[in-house]
């Protein structure tokens, strides 16, 4: 089994103070910074940009940036993302013309490529680009708002995926994103989910009982990962 990773999204973060929220949480030991990108336009919201990625990389963020675009068009702005400093880059199929090519796209760009599904978004998309995909995403909620609980139903599809992805011999992480807390985060590995993304589950919850450290919330994850 993959190694599993903990992706805190900044979407929860305290944006005033982003730079030291991301070196705060990278050193109680989480592993990648999610980015969550929506454009009131694919999702009904409005986030951050590409400004927002390259400013964390000069503020001197190493870890991997995982760049989740809910945006539409995604060819656009991929490019973008990938000079600011993106590790990956994922998008959803519905916003995308050409599916074959943005994943090729993102590739060409330097960064690891990956597709993202909505619970109701059928896994067939994935037929035919098994070997485009470095990450699939898997989202437990329906995308555009942050604190939003689990659909149970996605622990079946994660179950699919994983199936698919020991299947099909490639190296592809599976990752979840919605109302992952520490109290289900050991189901959804049982599941098959290797990286999970957590925004809420961290960042609120910890700058309501201690704004400065992130150690507990994190170390309570990986116990219940260990089981």
């Amino acid at each position: 089994m993959t190694d599993f990773l903990i992706a805190p999204s900044i979407l929860s973060a305290d944006f005033a103070r982003l730079g030291e929220e991301v070196d705060n949480v990278l050193a109680s030991g989480a592993d990648i910074v999610h980015f969550d990108v929506m454009d009131n336009h694919y999702v009904p919201n409005l986030t951050i940009g590409p400004l927002v990625c390259e400013a964390l990389r000069k503020h001197g963020v190493t870890a991997p940036i995982d760049v989740h675009m809910m945006v539409k068009p995604v060819d656009r702005i991929i490019p973008d993302f990938a000079k600011a400093g993106a590790t990956y880059i994922t998008f959803h199929p519905e916003a995308s013309e050409h599916i074959d090519r943005s994943l090729q796209l993102i590739r060409d760009e330097g960064c690891k490529s990956g597709l993202v599904f909505n619970p109701a978004t059928p896994l067939s998309y994935l037929d035919y680009v098994m070997d485009k995909v470095d990450m699939i995403l898997l989202m437990s909620v329906n995308p555009g708002f942050g604190g939003q609980s689990f659909i149970p139903a996605t622990l079946d599809k994660l179950r699919q995926v994983r199936k698919m992805i020991d299947a099909s011999g490639f190296d592809i992480r599976l990752e979840i994103d919605g109302g992952v807390k520490v109290d289900n985060i050991r189901e959804i590995a049982d599941a098959g989910a290797d990286t999970f993304v957590a925004g809420s589950g961290i960042f609120s919850k910890v700058r309501a009982e201690d704004p400065h450290h992130y150690d507990t919330i994190l170390r309570q994850m990986r116990e219940e990962l260990a089981k």
